[in-house]
């Protein structure tokens, strides 16, 4: 249960728990509680994914999802931390990992929560296309509140950082006929510079959340199925790899909302 208890109170102070990662308290627990907490979410929710099909889709799909969410944390930190650390940062390797997995965590229990829904559809809609399409909408929302929850929890942590950095600048004499009302400044107001780099990490960071979504629906359509088509044999995965996932979701939503 204090797996749990972490990912708790991740939910209810997220302000915090990213400071308490800023300062690196406790980060190898937390990753920890984060990794199992969420890898059980998410096998819950790809169980049910699965159950459209037959028993063996359902363990397959269980233990694929989060595999899927892991092996693409596993492909895109590395790019993250170097480019990071290249224009400034000071966060260890370890924090970014944690901080990439709050939101995986997050995206977990919201998958969780849509749990009952999913399962609703598919008792009382028969339809693989339709149930296809509904779980692409709800993994891609998910997907979406955790990119920015991770922009925004990544935002906090570079500026608080960067006004510790701030705050931590010497004081120096300046000529009294300059200032005569005070003694000594900050350098940064004695000498104004423009931080360029903290522009450059905000875009590199763009730029990758572009590359992990890329990544990670990508890495979904190689590992498939999750789903398992009705009537058909059990597949732990496709031999054949055609087209890519943009198109097939384009055919899909073709298929359900074009002309019957």
């Amino acid at each position: 249960m204090k797996y749990f208890a972490v990912l708790i109170t991740l939910l209810r102070d997220r302000t915090l728990f990213l400071e308490e990662i800023r300062q690196g308290i406790k980060i190898e627990s937390k990753i920890v509680s984060l990794l199992i907490s969420s890898s059980i979410f998410f096998a819950i929710y790809g169980a049910i994914i699965g159950a459209n099909s037959s028993l063996p889709q359902v363990i397959s799909s269980a233990v694929k999802l989060p595999a899927l969410y892991l092996i693409t944390l596993i492909i895109c930190l590395p790019t993250l931390f170097f480019f990071d650390i290249l224009f400034g940062s000071t966060l260890a390797f370890n924090q970014y990992a944690a901080l990439i997995l709050t939101t995986v965590s997050v995206i977990s229990v919201l998958l969780f929560s849509f749990a009952p829904v999913t399962l609703f559809f598919l008792v009382s809609i028969r339809d693989y296309e339709f149930f296809l399409l509904l779980n692409i909408a709800i993994l891609a929302l998910t997907g979406v509140i955790g990119v920015k929850l991770f922009y925004q929890g990544m935002q906090f942590v570079t500026e608080a950082n960067y006004k510790t950095f701030k705050s931590r600048e010497p004081l120096v004499k300046l000529d009294e006929a300059e200032n005569p009302s005070e003694d000594f400044v900050r350098v940064k107001d004695a000498i104004p510079v423009e931080d360029k780099s903290q522009r450059m990490r905000t875009r590199l960071l763009q730029f990758w959340l572009f590359l992990y979504a890329l990544v990670g629906s990508q890495l979904g359509w190689t590992l498939r199925p999750f789903f398992g088509a009705p009537g058909e044999p059990f597949q732990l995965f496709r031999s054949e790899i055609e087209s890519n996932f943009y198109q097939q979701v384009i055919r899909i939503i073709f298929t359900v909302l074009g002309p019957q």
